[in-house]
């Protein structure tokens, strides 16, 4: 089954991405020039990832001794996607970019993660670049931006610890003005780094001739004490190999030494290191410490490092969301192939009966299975409606009018811990039916739906846990800024409410979605109602849960909509998943709520002992 009609009927017929075109910005571009580079990245994707899929997940990352040893297919599926353009392909013409659309840059995108989400991830070297080019000076954009944006270099992100994982504030990696003239250098005040870094996703590798490492660490005080909380946090570019000022190798190392590969459940065709900084292995200057360039203020990196982080989180949940289609076409062709079972008959008194003497039916004709079909369906079609909803607000922040850029803006904030949660949970969800479908086959390295599970559970904790998630959403997200967010959100939802509700299929299902907006604003001031955060936070995973459930209701009966009213050929199947949506799904958000409400005390009260 193919990906490309789906994309196309949300790209042009719901999101009307061709409309694009009419803004300055992206004049010199067409549907026609949008479809050349969605065949383009179908085309790469099927001849240079899909085939090897299974390969990289068996002939893992390892080090020699000297450097980091991948397959030749992830060399060549690098070199096919950098050739392409698509490393650059949002940015600007005049350094290397081709000025898409992010909307249309991450629909082509899909396809990569469709088919081989564990070749290689060219996602932090993306968010790296565009950090920079945010955040950095106009030579570190020059010298490390761009040659990331042309695939000369590739790019990380450090932020985790082996004793800070999420709790950044506890970041112990130091950082300290390197000689007497460390503000003058001309790729930005220079320092030596020291510390430990864990869980970096591309940490080393042979890619590239260069890696760029993005790192928090601390500035210690004038006693040598490091700042406690985040706010001591700065941000500095550590390149594996030192660089001048032109961009050129000096041929000398980094003090920033491979430790070890983390050897995971899935993604396995990724290298995950662990990074030693400063412990003198490679001294540059004959002098131990990580040369280390500082990026914008000290003590603001963790605000610069969220640039890259909130794109890092939807980049996870559209990996998360192909993963699951991926497991939904190979379920869906087994159930339309594989014969088990008999259709049940009425019989005398009302019970079961089957004619074992008839031939045995494909499974996709019984009802559990259709069920199970149509939740994998349901999940990830709708989580991939949210996913570019958001890469269409991008755009809007980027080129709308002031107003609706702004709006876009605050939407993007509410929606990421969305659009990260929903498919890392749920279309791993849909991965475990795929399995289900496929029976015992499921569980073998015969079928591909094992390794799509494997892939999808790292999702879940990829760019920040559930519980992470969770509580920036109840805890930040629908408060900041009094609460406007939440309402912008609300009157968009109520917008597709009202038209939805003039058609008389769609008009229940147009009820029921006001009513569980409605229930999410009557919990979310009743978790706020004591002003007590840890009573408000207590069941932060369930009330996001439900709030991810009402938006993706909102995502199908918009699709939906737009699905009758322009008489498309997919019509009946989006209708019919929505449908399962709304009657087998958006109900949970009761049982969700109900504890959200209550302000239930039981996980955080029970005493420790008695677990």
């Amino acid at each position: 089954m193919s990906l490309r009609p789906t994309l196309d009927f949300l790209l042009y017929d719901w999101l009307a991405a061709e409309t694009l075109s009419d803004r300055e910005r992206f004049a010199d571009h067409s549907r026609e020039t949008f479809d050349a580079v969605l065949d383009t990245c179908e085309r790469i994707a099927r001849e240079k990832y899909a085939p090897f899929n299974r390969l990289v997940d068996t002939q893992e990352p390892h080090f020699d001794g000297e450097k980091v040893i991948l397959p030749q297919a992830t060399h060549d599926a690098h070199a096919a996607f950098v050739e392409s353009g698509m490393m650059a392909a949002a940015q600007d013409y005049d350094i290397g970019g081709m000025q898409l659309p992010y909307t249309v840059q991450a629909a082509a995108n899909a396809f990569f993660g469709l088919a081989s989400v564990s070749i290689g991830s060219n996602m932090l070297t993306s968010g790296n670049a565009n950090l920079l080019m945010v955040h950095g000076t106009d030579k570190q954009k020059e010298v490390f931006a761009l040659n990331e944006f042309s695939g000369r270099w590739a790019g990380t992100m450090c932020l985790s610890e082996p004793q800070a994982g999420s709790s950044l504030s506890d970041v112990a990696t130091r950082a300290v003005p390197d000689g007497a003239d460390f503000e003058n250098d001309p790729l930005g005040p220079r320092y030596r780094l020291t510390g430990n870094k864990m869980w970096i996703s591309s940490g080393d590798h042979e890619l590239t001739e260069n890696i760029v490492h993005i790192v928090l660490a601390k500035i210690p005080d004038a006693e040598g004490r490091l700042v406690p909380g985040t706010k001591g946090i700065s941000l500095f570019i550590v390149p594996k190999r030192m660089v001048d000022t032109e961009g050129n190798l000096t041929g000398e190392r980094n003090d920033v030494a491979l430790a070890g590969l983390n050897h995971k459940l899935g993604w396995r065709g990724t290298t995950n290191t662990l990074l030693n900084f400063g412990e003198g292995k490679y001294p540059v200057g004959g002098k131990a410490g990580a040369v280390g360039y500082l990026v914008g203020e000290p003590g603001k990196g963790l605000h610069c490092m969220f640039h890259m982080m909130n794109e890092a989180r939807i980049g996870v949940g559209t990996a998360a969301v192909m993963l699951g289609l991926a497991g939904y076409y190979a379920s869906l062709e087994y159930a339309k192939n594989r014969p088990q079972g008999r259709l049940p008959l009425n019989a005398a008194g009302g019970s079961v009966a089957k004619d074992s003497a008839k031939p045995q039916v494909r499974i996709i004709e019984h009802a559990d299975v259709r069920r199970m079909l149509l939740a994998q369906k349901a999940y990830c079609e709708g989580a991939l409606a949210l996913e570019l909803y958001c890469a269409k607000l991008v755009d809007e922040q980027k080129t709308g009018a002031p107003q609706a850029a702004d709006d876009a803006r605050l939407l993007l904030e509410v929606l990421t811990p969305i659009a990260k949660s929903f498919p890392s949970e749920w279309c791993l969800e849909a991965n475990s039916l795929a399995i289900q479908i496929h029976g015992g086959y499921g569980y073998t390295r015969d079928f591909p739906v094992e390794q799509y599970w494997r892939d999808n559970r790292l999702n879940m904790i990829h760019e920040g846990t559930h519980g992470i998630q969770a509580a920036d959403l109840l805890g930040r997200k629908v408060l900041m800024e009094g609460g406007r967010g939440l309402q912008l959100l609300g009157d968009r939802i109520a917008a597709t409410i009202g038209r939805a509700a003039a058609v008389t299929v769609l008009a229940p299902h147009a009820k029921a979605l006001g009513a569980a907006l409605e229930r999410v604003g009557t919990a979310t001031r009743a978790a706020w109602s004591t002003g007590n955060p840890a009573e408000a936070l207590a069941n932060a995973v369930p009330y996001m849960q439900a709030f991810g459930h009402t938006v993706i209701a909102w995502m199908w009966l918009d699709v939906a909509l737009c699905a009758l009213q322009k008489g498309s050929a997919t019509a009946t199947g989006k209708i019919g998943a929505m449908t399962y949506f709304f009657h087998y799904e958006l109900p949970k958000i009761g049982a969700w709520l109900n504890v959200v409400e209550s302000r239930d005390p039981v996980c955080a009260q029970l005493p420790e002992e008695a677990f």
